[in-house]
């Protein structure tokens, strides 16, 4: 694998940090360096949500990130903030329930994912998140399904661990997804 430097962004509410949480755990369970620093306006449920995750065989430098290799976003309004960030032949991952625009990016892979739209027809919406990061671990092998897993046990709070198994159905239908 090579290093990875994501930003994942969309609207407080869709569960952006927690991804970003889940993903730098895997990645630590992977034996990597890892950085998550989250970014959210005052408003956070319905308002700006962002985070920075890097996964590197090597020492980080620095959690903030100036480009990208890879950009997750699951509105319109963080693909316009943030398309300019990817690096040429980085990957954009968007929701394509939510995100209607294609990205203006000619050097970059786009890949569009229904993810919101399928996580309400799984029964949860707060999957959607999951789904897209299910797109980017088979895109890059950044981690393994089976620390993925465990990251969810492990950062996940008890209450919610009956819904990992349909996480990792979730989880799945990304990873499977073709675009």
């Amino acid at each position: 694998m090579a290093d990875q430097q994501i930003i994942m962004a969309g609207f407080g509410g869709q569960g952006i940090l927690s991804a970003g949480r889940i993903l730098a755990y895997a990645g630590m369970l992977e034996n990597k360096n890892v950085s998550w620093l989250p970014s959210y306006g005052p408003e956070m449920r319905g308002g700006t949500a962002n985070c920075n995750v890097i996964i590197s065989d090597d020492v980080i430098g620095s959690p903030i990130l100036n480009s990208a290799t890879t950009l997750i976003v699951m509105n319109g309004p963080s693909l316009d903030k943030f398309e300019s960030y990817v690096e040429s032949g980085g990957i954009i991952i968007k929701d394509s329930s939510l995100v209607q625009r294609e990205p203006a990016r000619t050097d970059v892979k786009v890949y569009g994912v229904p993810a919101t739209e399928t996580a309400f027809k799984m029964g949860n919406p707060t999957f959607a998140n999951i789904i897209l990061l299910g797109k980017l671990i088979a895109l890059t092998n950044i981690v393994s399904k089976e620390n993925f897993e465990i990251a969810l046990r492990k950062t996940l709070p008890s209450k919610k661990h009956n819904l990992i198994p349909e996480e990792m159905k979730a989880l799945e239908f990304g990873m499977q997804y073709e675009c």
